[in-house]
């Protein structure tokens, strides 16, 4: 009897002490709306969006959206599903919908070219994948298919005609009920790019390529007829004919800068150790910095070969003819300074 009364004492004691806590873990917490939920099936579960819900956790009550999209449940719409399983007493946290994503595994456009390009490089006289250009037939939107699959497309079928460049290839994508439906069939044509200096903007004959005027862009090899440029050969040199505004340069598009112009007057210069001559002159023709050009002496009327030092400005070699026309008659040395 008494060991009886001390137990019960016991018990008493310890329940005083640490009931409280004890029941405030073994409580079940209460059920919590979820504010943003992703689901991989075609339907939506209870316990996908609310928390602490139990067995009930399974029960399917909504259709997902469609793989890759993105939909909003209604509050109310979510409270109606919820009653016939006696779920309430939900904590909203002030929420007024719930946005369902459905996860998928998207194959863009850029995922489909990349895999056509891979299918046909090294095959046909082709190079690298990646210098091959894919014009398909239409446009391709994004296709969203099951997030489990992981594998790369397949080819079943593939064919290419040299003569027109132009392709038919199908995918299969092992595992992807969505992809077989969607049907993974496309054609267009094929080229190969290089990488080439680019204009971006029109240009005149003669005007001079500027750093802001061109840039690297990947161009149809059968576009560049001859040597690509390189943005760098490019800058500073002059165009032999009006360009336009994305036309990919040709080595054969550029010549240096002239500096020199056709009948422009020019400073004829004459130097050896000890003098120099200088004479006014007029080119008989245009030239670029080095070149050497046909130049008239305006006081001797004769003409001599210079080459081009700088805008305006030539010079002959001592062979010329122009120390003859200086030493015989002062008057056709405009100015005559000793060198130091």
């Amino acid at each position: 009897m008494i060991c009886s009364m001390t137990r019960t004492i016991l018990a008493l004691a310890m329940a005083a002490a640490f009931g409280g806590h004890a029941l405030a873990q073994t409580a079940p917490a209460a059920p919590r709306l979820k504010e943003l939920v992703t689901v991989t099936s075609e339907i939506v579960r209870i316990g996908d969006l609310v928390e602490n819900v139990g067995p009930a956790a399974d029960v399917p009550i909504f259709r997902a959206p469609d793989l890759g999209q993105t939909g909003a449940v209604q509050i109310s719409r979510i409270a109606d599903a919820l009653r016939p399983y006696d779920i309430t007493g939900v904590d909203t946290g002030g929420l007024t919908e719930v946005v369902v994503t459905r996860l998928s595994r998207a194959l863009t456009s850029k995922d489909i070219t990349d895999r056509i390009a891979r299918a046909f490089a090294g095959q046909y006289g082709f190079g690298d994948w990646q210098n091959l250009a894919v014009i398909l037939d239409r446009d391709i939107r994004t296709l969203h298919v099951e997030p489990a699959i992981t594998g790369e497309l397949v080819i079943s079928r593939m064919n290419f005609d040299p003569r027109t460049s132009r392709f038919d290839i199908a995918f299969e994508l092992p595992g992807s009920t969505l992809s077989w439906r969607a049907g993974l069939r496309f054609t267009g044509a094929l080229s190969e790019t290089v990488e080439a200096a680019t204009l971006t903007r029109s240009l005149r004959i003669g005007e001079v390529i500027k750093a802001s005027d061109v840039t690297m862009e990947r161009r149809p090899k059968t576009e560049i007829r001859g040597d690509g440029v390189a943005v760098d050969q490019a800058i500073g040199m002059a165009v032999k004919a009006a360009l336009r505004s994305g036309q990919a340069l040709r080595t054969d598009d550029l010549i240096r800068p002239l500096i020199v112009q056709r009948n422009e007057a020019v400073t004829i210069t004459y130097e050896v150790p000890g003098i120099m001559l200088t004479v006014r002159g007029k080119a008989v023709e245009a030239g670029a910095l080095g070149d050497v050009i046909s130049v008239l002496n305006i006081q001797s009327n004769r003409t001599v070969q210079a080459t081009i030092t700088g805008p305006g400005r030539v010079s002959i070699a001592a062979t010329g003819p122009l120390l003859a026309s200086a030493a015989t008659s002062a008057n056709t040395i405009d100015q005559a300074t000793p060198t130091q």
